[in-house]
């Protein structure tokens, strides 16, 4: 019986092969098995695209900026390979326990995708259950390089905070015409330590000057008092400092600098682009230049002017959409343009494949290239504050890859 089954099984292994020989259009076994087999395969009535997203409990503002943007788009572009797409939401209310078991949901109901999650706890717990099930997911707003750099099937939309180093960089020693500059930053905090190494590499590549930084100074996360490292800052003679602390700390050492007739110009990341910023640092701010995802007025691609008609017919011609709806917006392009290139909206492998030659992707917030750890190489949006706004100087091309 046993040898019967295994003539049955090799002759029609062999039929396969032969017809696949006696196909004019199919070179390759593999082309005959993408046209015929996947093909076949890929019988779904609807293309379904997963929401993995915090909708309820702390986390749950955020997850709903993410998914404004993730329904805009779904609004714009509800088909791909002539099929529906269908929203699958999966809320993991902002806990990881629960994280897993929206994680499972995801992958029981078979979605060609998945999007997000905002915060990078969830998203880590999330894509074990994703790389296993071989569905790629694109996080939108998860800054933490392990979510993508563990796991082949995780990309994202948002940059990772060292990547604004880099543009900082560029911005100072291309635009400024800045050959020398400081960094002042929080000795505790790996996030500083992350953006200063970047911000500094590339500004001594590009400057052709191993002294480019010419003072690094350091100060404690419980320290209040940092006049003493402002007058280090200055005798340095650099008027340009990379300021890479948190939010509190940066606005005490601007209005310290301030108190002292200390004129420095600061740079700093998109942790800075809020309205309480704004208002805490009144005056001391004025002139600081820092690093954004998304500017409204930038008109980076096509799609930015795409996002912000359907953004402003939806919400109001007044309102200004923020960074993580933007990025939202762009993961749910990116993904029906995977699923559009593969193919297929059943084969998460071919799919996930795609993503990884994306390259120049017009999207809402800058055309998006992905590196070999899925993060994106994009567009990055510098901006000033001006009468206690923030307002767009220029946007950084990612021509360094």
């Amino acid at each position: 019986m046993k040898k019967k089954q295994r003539r049955t099984t090799a002759f029609a292994a062999l039929s396969i092969l032969l017809c696949a020989a006696m196909l004019t259009g199919c070179a390759t076994y593999q082309n005959f098995k993408s046209t015929f087999i996947e093909t076949e395969a890929d019988n779904t009535a609807v293309a379904r695209i997963g929401v993995y997203e915090p909708l309820s409990g702390k986390d749950k503002d955020h997850g709903k900026l993410e998914l404004q943007g993730i329904e805009l788009a779904h609004e714009l572009f509800p088909e791909v390979l002539g099929k529906k797409v269908e929203l699958v939401y999966a809320d993991n209310q902002s806990d990881v326990d629960v994280a897993a078991t929206a994680a499972r949901q995801l992958v029981e109901k078979k979605v060609s995708v998945v999007l997000g999650s905002y915060g990078n706890t969830l998203s880590l717990v999330g894509g074990d259950f994703f790389a296993e099930a071989k569905i790629p997911a694109i996080a939108i707003t998860a800054t933490n390089p392990l979510v993508t750099s563990s796991n082949e099937y995780y990309f994202r939309t948002c940059f990772v905070e060292s990547f604004q180093g880099v543009a900082l960089a560029k911005y100072t020693a291309e635009q400024m015409g800045v050959t020398s500059a400081a960094i002042f930053k929080d000795a505790d905090d790996d996030y500083a330590a992350a953006v200063s190494q970047t911000f500094g590499d590339k500004l001594v590549q590009l400057t052709q000057n191993e002294d480019a930084v010419v003072k690094v100074v350091e100060y404690h996360s419980n320290q209040k008092d940092f006049k003493q490292q402002l007058m280090e800052v200055k005798a340095s003679g650099a008027g340009v400092v990379l300021l890479a602390s948190r939010t509190s700390d940066a606005l005490e050492i601007m209005q310290q600098a301030k108190e002292a007739g200390i004129q420095l110009i600061f740079l700093g990341t998109d942790s800075w682009e809020s309205e309480d910023f704004l208002k805490s640092g009144g005056s001391a701010v004025e002139g600081a230049i820092l690093s954004a995802y998304f500017d409204a007025e930038a008109g980076i691609t096509a799609n930015t002017e795409v996002f912000l008609k359907a953004y402003r017919e939806k919400y109001g011609q007044d309102k200004e959409p923020p960074s993580e709806v933007a990025l939202g917006f762009d993961a749910y392009l990116l993904a029906i343009n995977a699923i559009g290139t593969a193919g297929t909206s059943v084969n998460g492998e071919a799919i996930k494949e795609q993503l990884a030659l994306t390259k120049n992707y017009p999207g809402a917030s800058g055309n998006i290239s992905f590196d070999e750890n899925g993060d994106p190489i994009k567009s990055v949006v510098i901006k000033t504050i001006t009468n206690g706004a923030f307002v767009h100087l220029y946007t950084v091309e990612p021509t360094w890859q």
